[in-house]
C-alpha cells in the first residue's frame, strides 16, 4: 500500500479553498474536506475539487442510528469521494450499516475508516469526561478491532497508536493519522502528535496535515517537504 499526505482543507469558504488550491499548479493532491467547509460550501465543493483531479477524504465523522448512517453514506458515495469516516463508538452494527450504504451499483465504494479517539483527547479527558476507564491505548485497540470485525478498511488514530493498531489488526488495515507537525513547528490544539518522518517509521499509511501546510508562508514548499519526509 502506498503512503500519502492528505492536506486538511479547514477553510470556511469555497473562495478561500480555491485560492489555496490555485497555488498548486503541478501537484495532484489528496485533500480532506471536513465539517466546516462542507457545511459552508455544500456538496458542490466536492464536485469542483474532484473535477480538478484531486482525491478527497470527506471527514464528516458520522455517528447515529444504523439506518440513518446507512442512508447518509448512500448519499455521500454518490459524490465520488475516495474516503469517508464515522465514529467507531457508534457500534459494530452502525459500521456494518455504513458499509452497506456506501456500496455503489457497480460494486465499488469509497474507503471507510473509523475514528477511534480524537487526537485532542488525552487519557485524563477520556476517563474524566467520557467515563471510559480503560487505558487510552486499550480503548483505541478495541475500537479498531470492532472496525475490522465490521469490515471497515481502517481507522483514524494518532500516530502514536498506528503501530499497535497494525500489530492487532494486520498490515493491510489502514491507519490514517492526524496530529502531524514538523519538528520545528507549532503543536496547536493537538495532544497526541508526531512528525512526518516518525509517522512513516511507526507505520502510518496516510498522514493528515493542516496548518503546517495551509498556514505556511509557502504552502507548496511545505507540502513537498511533508511528502519528502513521509513518502519518499
Amino acid at each position: 500500500m502506498g503512503k500519502d499526505v492528505i492536506i486538511a482543507c479547514d477553510f470556511s469558504s469555497k473562495e478561500a479553498t480555491m485560492a489555496f488550491l490555485d497555488k498548486f499548479t503541478e501537484d495532484s493532491l489528496y485533500l480532506k474536506i471536513g465539517m466546516e467547509l462542507f457545511y459552508a460550501a455544500g456538496p458542490d465543493i466536492v464536485r469542483e475539487i474532484k473535477a480538478r483531479g484531486h482525491k478527497i477524504f470527506l471527514d464528516l465523522k458520522l455517528h447515529d442510528i444504523p439506518n440513518t448512517v446507512m442512508k447518509a453514506m448512500n448519499v455521500l458515495s454518490k459524490l465520488d469521494v475516495d474516503m469517508c469516516n464515522l465514529h467507531a463508538s457508534g457500534t459494530i452494527s452502525m459500521m456494518e450499516a455504513a458499509l452497506k450504504g456506501l456500496m455503489r451499483e457497480d460494486g465499488t465504494r469509497p474507503l471507510l475508516i473509523a475514528v477511534t479517539q480524537l487526537t485532542s483527547t488525552s487519557e485524563e479527558r477520556m476517563q474524566k469526561d467520557l467515563l471510559i476507564n480503560a487505558p487510552l491505548n486499550e480503548t483505541v485497540l478495541h475500537y479498531a478491532h470492532n472496525a475490522k470485525v465490521a469490515g471497515l478498511d481502517g481507522v483514524v488514530c494518532s500516530p502514536l497508536e498506528a503501530g499497535i493498531v497494525k500489530e492487532r489488526c494486520g498490515k493491510e488495515f489502514i491507519t490514517v493519522t492526524p496530529g502531524v507537525r514538523f519538528a520545528d513547528g507549532d503543536v496547536g490544539d493537538q495532544v497526541r502528535i508526531t512528525t512526518p518522518a516518525k509517522a512513516k517509521e511507526i507505520g502510518s499509511d496516510y498522514i493528515v496535515v493542516g496548518r503546517p501546510i495551509t498556514a505556511a508562508e509557502d504552502p507548496v514548499a511545505a507540502y513537498r517537504r511533508c511528502v519528502k519526509e513521509f513518502v519518499d
